[in-house]
């Protein structure tokens, strides 16, 4: 099992940015698929974005063109850069990876279950 941490939440107004990262106890290099995921208040934990091993993307549309995601493999870490955030955005936020799977999917990383600690996202109006 891959030990997450994720860091960089806080609290931005509408449309400021926030520059998640997610450590990983393994090489980030190796793992064969990484995620963000967020769970806004009072609701269910949804997928943000996936990126696997050759760095294909599969982001939610509500996030696409605002959100980007990255691998610092010499730091052994997943970035998400959130821009132009809205209320919409805030929720706690968590990162999920797998060292072996070719199905690097929202479905996939949701059932592994295995999530760091979180951290929040607050946008406000």
């Amino acid at each position: 099992q891959v030990q997450l941490m994720e860091s960089g939440g806080g609290s931005v107004p509408v449309g400021g940015s926030l520059r998640l990262s997610c450590g990983t106890s393994s090489y980030a290099y190796s793992l064969a698929c990484m995620g963000w995921f967020r769970q806004p208040p009072r609701s269910e934990r949804e997928g943000v974005v996936t990126i696997d091993l050759k760095g294909r993307t599969t982001y939610a549309d509500s996030v696409k063109g605002r959100f980007t995601v990255s691998r610092d493999n010499a730091k052994n870490q997943l970035v998400l850069q959130m821009n132009n955030l809205k209320p919409e955005d805030s929720g706690m936020y968590y990162c999920a990876a797998d060292s072996l799977t070719p199905d690097c999917s929202f479905d996939y990383l949701m059932a592994l279950d295995e999530w760091g600690q979180g951290t929040l996202v607050t946008v406000s109006s």
